[in-house]
């Protein structure tokens, strides 16, 4: 059975961070999930935060990142909202969509806003995109460092090394796990 993580927005915002958690879910390692309200999340946040990006460039980016997961489109978990409790009601539906989907962990930035005393009742957890990564590296190394390999191979104007990947994924806040790809 495959381990299945929920991605909030959070974690799908920053775009060296969101490349990387779908090249992991593309190796196999998680099955991530996300439902088009969190999708529409990032990319509203996108449009208000980065005028200077293009709508056609984003809907471009959003079709990828449907096409690049297997099945990580979440959905019938609207039902679900009005009997869940976080300390933000607007976080229910990320709630509810990793209920429905079956998922262990949610990806957040945003702990406080998924205590554990409210997932414990549904068997999930949340972790930071930090904690995440670092257990993804524990499961396999190889595979995240090919990860991020990929990404700097990516790069093209200008082009990146992995030392540009793992910087922007630290300013990001992934400071432990850059640190264990780095020195490890």
């Amino acid at each position: 059975m495959a381990f299945i993580a929920l991605y909030d927005a959070s974690v799908l915002y920053p775009n060296t961070l969101r490349d990387l958690l779908i090249r992991i879910a593309q190796t196999g390692l998680v099955e991530a999930k996300w439902t088009d309200q969190i999708l529409d999340e990032v990319f509203d946040s996108l449009k208000r935060d980065r005028p200077d990006l293009p709508a056609t460039a984003l809907e471009r980016t959003r079709k990828l990142m449907l096409a690049a997961v297997r099945d990580c489109l979440v959905t019938k978990y609207e039902p679900l909202i009005g009997a869940l409790d976080l300390p933000d009601p607007d976080d229910r539906h990320v709630l509810a969509a990793a209920v429905r989907a079956r998922a262990q962990v949610i990806v957040t930035s945003n702990l406080r806003d998924f205590p554990a005393a409210s997932l414990a009742p549904w068997d999930l957890e949340s972790k930071s995109p930090d904690e995440f990564l670092l257990d993804q590296i524990h499961l396999d190394r190889k595979v995240v460092w090919a990860c991020v390999q990929q990404i700097a191979d990516s790069w093209r104007c200008p082009p990146g090394t992995v030392d540009d990947v793992l910087d922007r994924l630290e300013r990001a806040g992934l400071v432990r796990a850059t640190a264990e790809l780095r020195w490890g």
